[in-house]
């Protein structure tokens, strides 16, 4: 739950119908969701074509989901993947309680992500709601600004400055977005409406950073640059946002349209179990393979190694070449890396793709990211200060180094676990060199300015776990997000799967994953590209969507992303 959201508003028109908010794409609205859930399943290939070879590179969630529903088709899936199942859904366990973990990277899932949820609930996974500021289940927030702070059990304690900030922003999202129309029509599903908006607003505003389209609102003109300032460390998103700025407003208006950033939830012992799980998962209503099998046992219960080369192989279809020397031919493949890979790190044939697409992959623009977290030996926190009545430690939002801070338990009984510092792009270049015991140190000095009489550092115990996404050589970033000026970029990406346009050398191999979706960043992306792959894999084979249940691209015709001139 963010700051912003999370502030007092005027219901919008539409919500009394108690009709949900999705994470329907205003893109590309297709029903995801209802798709999956539709009890004829996804579709068929020919019989001849059970057990055909599927290459699918990346084993992060997009991969795997590919994987398990070609499984359940009747194909045979080969992943490959260069380092461990999961991707950017990684979980890492403390050395001294392995049982203790850190998200790595994908930590808080919005409840509007439907098709995501999908999963969870198919491999059966707990979660809880996430402690973002003033969420029901934080015990406190506490926001410093240039030395000033201000502590908060609910926004009632917030000074009235937040709340201008707050209902600034929403007044710029209702009179320079149309949010209460396009939210109304999310909630109804009403894709003429959707489409309508979301077309002229892609025309309008495709050329506007976030920080123009702001200080192009009336809302924030009237207010001081103060405002401004402070909506940009604490005001959008679960922390500090104005790194990014930069980047395009479709971007940010497709994450408040969908209620992204709102409704968080966890995964109770990591995000990583969601594809562990679906890797060993057994599928139900599964075509051609015996009951009870899983990816795991098709693959011997490892994936293949990592990938070197993709080209056109001598019998026509797709040639994954091994690092340490294997290939293999195969009639599809998916793939579902950050793009970026096919150019720097894995010889990919040039003519696999259009020259369009290729500019379109060298031109995405990828945020940084950096996380540490500290295992300590309680959820200290939920102590009072006997002098002043307040928890001892709060959920922090800074101006300083660590820029976000969160406290995260399962119990008043258990070792807890910190996240010292959240940052992203220029704050998360900061602790690049830095090692993990040099980036503690750092947060622990800024932390101490702000809690003075707290000594955090005696309940840590075990050593700190750090990341930095771009300094991963299998991923070169955390995510992608458009600059001004990307959106075609991003509609050649996501459109690819449907080929029927491309020549024969360009058919077969399909692009998916969170970055190749229009919400790059967001779980929900790397499902849905992931579904759009396996349909477009499954008419490539000959086959089709299940009577009475259309497909993506069914559908693309009627639904397909605007194209701008």
């Amino acid at each position: 739950m963010t700051l912003a959201t999370n502030l007092p508003h005027t219901p919008l028109s539409g919500e009394a119908g108690g009709l949900p908010i999705t994470m329907l794409n205003p893109d590309f609205p297709f029903s995801y969701d209802h798709y999956l859930a539709h009890p004829a399943g996804l579709g068929e290939v020919p019989a001849l074509k059970h057990g055909t070879k599927v290459a699918v590179i990346g084993a992060g969630l997009s991969g795997v989901i590919a994987a398990y529903e070609l499984l359940r088709l009747g194909l045979h899936p080969v992943l490959y993947e260069a380092d461990r199942i999961g991707g950017r859904l990684k979980t890492q366990g403390f050395a001294a309680a392995p049982g203790v973990v850190a998200d790595l990277g994908g930590m808080r899932f919005p409840e509007s992500g439907r098709a995501f949820y999908h999963y969870v609930d198919t491999v059966g996974l707990e979660t809880r709601e996430f402690p973002n500021p003033l969420s029901d289940v934080t015990p406190s927030t506490l926001i410093e600004l240039e030395g000033e702070s201000w502590y908060a059990e609910t926004d009632e304690d917030l000074p009235p400055f937040f709340t201008e900030v707050a209902d600034a922003w929403r007044r710029a999202l209702l009179e320079d977005a149309d949010l209460a129309a396009i939210q109304g029509a999310i909630r109804r599903r009403d894709v003429t409406g959707i489409k309508k908006i979301w077309n002229r607003l892609v025309a309008e505003l495709d050329e506007q950073t976030f920080y123009g389209f702001i200080g192009a609102s009336a809302a924030f003109r009237e207010k001081s640059f103060a405002h401004r300032e402070a909506f940009g460390q604490v005001g959008f998103g679960t922390g500090g946002w104005d790194t990014d700025f930069s980047n395009s407003i479709l971007e940010i208006l497709r994450v408040v349209f969908t209620d992204a950033d709102d409704k968080h939830r966890r995964i109770v012992g990591g995000a990583q179990r969601l594809p562990d799980g679906l890797w060993t998962h057994a599928p139900e209503n599964i075509v051609h393979w015996p009951a009870g099998t899983t990816l795991s046992s098709l693959h011997n219960g490892v994936p293949r190694g990592a990938v070197a080369s993709i080209r056109r192989g001598p019998g026509g279809g797709i040639r994954i070449g091994e690092k340490w020397g294997g290939a293999s031919e195969f009639e599809a493949a998916i793939v579902t890396c950050q793009s970026w890979l096919l150019s720097a790190r894995i010889d990919t044939e040039e003519g696999l793709f259009p020259p369009r697409l290729w500019t379109a992959i060298e031109r995405s623009h990828y945020m940084q990211s950096s996380k540490t977290f500290v295992m300590v030996d309680r959820p200290f926190w939920n102590d009072i200060d006997p002098e002043t009545g307040r928890h001892v430690l709060s959920m922090t939002l800074t101006d300083r180094l660590p820029r976000a801070t969160y406290l995260i338990d399962d119990g008043p009984d258990k070792p807890a676990v910190i996240l010292l510092s959240y940052t992203w792009n220029d704050d998360a270049l900061k602790w690049l060199s830095l090692s993990a015991d040099e980036r503690t140190t750092l947060m622990l000095h800024s932390l101490r300015q702000i809690y003075p009489k707290l000594d955090i550092g005696s309940h840590i115990v075990g050593e700190p776990i750090t990341v930095s996404w771009e300094a991963d050589p299998n991923f070169m970033g955390a995510f992608k997000n458009n600059l001004p000026g990307h959106y075609r970029y991003q509609e050649r990406l996501f459109g690819h799967f449907m080929q029927d346009e491309l020549p024969d050398s360009q058919k077969g191999i399909f692009l998916a994953g969170d970055d190749i979706s229009f919400t790059a960043g967001w779980a929900e992306g790397a499902v849905t590209t992931a579904l759009n792959a396996v349909w477009g894999t499954v008419k490539h084979l000959g086959g089709r969507s299940a009577a009475g249940n259309p497909g993506p691209g069914d559908l693309w015709e009627e639904l397909a992303p605007v194209v701008l001139p």
